[in-house]
């Protein structure tokens, strides 16, 4: 590993002014969970690394906002505490069941929210998940701060949207009562191994039919991707067979999906077509086929 300067500024001015926009070497480091190994294994090489351990005020904890409509969740806060907050549990119990079979407890301990965006990885859980919810993040840079949704941060394989001058501070869930989310992780060894395939499904429905939803796929794709056609399709169905098999075509029609030690594209495109129609039913609150 080669040497590097690491700074510890105690306020965001002064984590900004480290910063440099036109400098990729200098870095801020959260939990670094992965930008660790990508360190040791000399895939990346910093000249300088911001800690952001010591920032409070929008990245740290968790909250309702006032008028009830969303979660603030900070960007350093690790996925143990989100695991284990009973907040988090209450209204979005697809994000704390995702986290028994994220990694492992070290990793849970120390990985933080907004680390895991700025990663920019497609295998990762969390990002689909997030968009799935239609949620936001707050970016903030010596000029201010830009709000994003989520869904705008992923550029490509390990690309962002996220300037290197820029930090991401909080994310902004919305409240949904009426809406049902579940994600599926399908992988071809342990359950806690990166996936071959992700999905995550929010939706609303009422008597057998789909009143509207969002489906984002990740792992087989270079980032999470809104699957937009599928969407079309199961938009204002009454739910069967037919119209889930429909679905499960338009997806596999919408994205290039991506062959590597996981498995090849076409079983991934079966895959999608199996747990897309599994996810819905689930939903719907159906466990064997209409």
């Amino acid at each position: 590993m080669s040497s590097f300067e690491l700074a510890e500024p105690r306020s965001l001015d002064e984590a900004l002014s480290l910063l440099d926009d036109k400098d990729p070497a200098i870095r801020p480091i959260s939990g670094g969970t992965a930008l660790m190994l990508m360190i040791k294994s000399q895939l990346f090489k910093p000249a300088r690394l911001v800690s952001l351990r010591h920032l409070d005020g929008p990245f740290t904890g968790m909250s309702l906002s006032g008028d009830g409509a969303y979660l603030r969740i900070g960007a350093m806060t690790t996925f143990a505490e989100i695991e284990h907050s009973a907040l988090v549990n209450r209204h979005f119990a697809v994000v704390a069941q995702s986290m028994k079979t994220l990694a492992n407890v070290r990793v849970r301990n120390v990985a933080t929210v907004g680390g895991n965006l700025a990663h920019g990885d497609p295998h990762l859980d969390l990002p689909p998940i997030w968009m799935a919810l239609d949620a936001e993040a707050s970016i903030l840079n010596r000029s201010g701060e830009r709000r994003i949704p989520i869904a705008d941060i992923f550029r490509g394989y390990y690309e962002t949207t996220i300037a290197d001058g820029e930090l991401l501070a909080e994310i902004r869930v919305p409240l949904r009562p009426a809406w049902r989310s579940t994600y599926i992780k399908v992988t071809t060894r342990s359950a806690h191994d990166w996936p071959a395939l992700g999905l995550a499904v929010s939706a609303e429905l009422g008597s057998g039919q789909v009143k509207d939803l969002r489906i984002v796929l990740s792992a087989a794709v270079d980032k999470p991707t809104r699957l937009s056609a599928a969407e079309a399709v199961l938009r204002g169905a009454s739910l069967n067979e037919a119209v889930l098999r429909c679905a499960g075509d338009a997806a596999v029609g919408e994205v290039d999906m991506v062959s590597d030690s996981r498995g090849s594209a076409v079983y991934k495109q079966q895959l999608l077509r199996v747990h897309l129609a599994r996810a819905v039913r689930a939903l719907a609150g159906v466990s064997e086929p209409w």
